[in-house]
């Protein structure tokens, strides 16, 4: 019977390429015969489930800016899906960071260091802790580990929330690091469960050209997509930025990264407290504050969490 089926799919197929006409109940079979057996497989299998979310932070652009400026980045949005209704919360940046981890700005105005803002609370990276799940910082020119004052190869501290928190100092310590772990932890297909990537001065756009993150974000993305966590599905990465320049609202590009994404155009309204629930999605850990009212990323992207 296999050969039966095997020869009215190729007789199906010289049919259809001498012009003759094919009942419509076969024309399925046609269509799987002439593809190469991989694309079909492709689109049978649903994408694995997101376990691991790699969180990367720019400055001060809106989604125009981010488009125009950020070539290689906007090429990754419309290969896989980006918003087009996202918005950060407020200025300047601080609040929008530690809103972005703890799902409230705990009444953070400024950017001022941790010395000034000693908060108390959890952090998505925390409760990820609490879970039994890895989290991790990968900060760019970090002099050492859960540096709070600005320092190294133009650190700024205020683009790092975690600092902030003194509860959760202990974890902090041990798990907010220098960005040179971050090539490892891809090589060896650690990446945490819930993890964040904050450029320098330079590389996020604050003090070099749009261009630079740009390059920046690329020699990332290219180790990541090399990387076994990449290669098993199970990895989402986010590109976000904290907030514009008060040109636009404040609306921002994001970009989601996943095999699960084709060319998808989300037009749901999202802001930093989606992210944070994203966050506690991929990590099966409980919302928190605004994060359990945030319009739900996972659902607008339909990422499998």
């Amino acid at each position: 019977m296999r050969h039966v089926h095997r020869l009215i799919i190729v007789l199906l197929v010289v049919l259809s390429g001498s012009g003759a006409t094919i009942p419509s109940t076969h024309t399925s079979m046609v269509s799987l015969a002439a593809r190469p057996a991989a694309d079909v497989a492709g689109e049978s299998a649903s994408a694995p489930r997101v376990t691991k979310l790699l969180v990367f932070v720019v400055e001060n652009h809106s989604l125009s800016q981010m488009r125009a400026g950020m070539p290689y980045t906007f090429a990754q949005a419309e290969r896989f899906g980006y918003a087009t209704h996202y918005r950060a919360l407020r200025h300047p940046s601080l609040p929008n960071y530690i809103s972005i981890i703890s799902g409230r700005p705990h009444g953070v105005t400024d950017d001022k260091p941790p010395a000034a803002h000693k908060l108390h609370g959890r952090t998505v990276f925390g409760q990820a802790l609490r879970a039994g799940k890895t989290a991790t910082v990968y900060a760019d020119g970090m002099p050492r580990s859960c540096a709070r004052s600005d320092g190294g190869h133009r650190y700024a501290v205020r683009h790092n929330p975690w600092t902030y928190f003194v509860d959760e100092r202990a974890a902090c310590n041990r798990h907010d690091v220098s960005i040179q772990r971050l090539s490892h932890d891809i090589t060896a297909g650690r990446l945490p469960n819930v993890g964040m990537v904050i450029p320098n001065m330079c590389n996020d756009a604050h003090d070099c050209p749009l261009t630079t993150a740009d390059d920046w974000f690329r020699t990332w993305m290219s180790r990541i997509y090399a990387g076994k966590d990449w290669k098993s599905g199970h990895l989402a990465v986010v590109l976000t930025a904290d907030e514009d320049d008060r040109s636009a609202n404040n609306t921002v590009l994001t970009v989601v990264i996943h095999p699960s994404q084709h060319h998808r155009i989300v037009t749901t309204a999202l802001t930093h407290y989606s992210l944070t629930r994203l966050c506690e999605d991929v990590a099966h850990i409980r919302h928190r504050n605004q994060a359990r009212h945030a319009a739900s990323m996972s659902k607008a992207f339909r990422l499998p969490v």
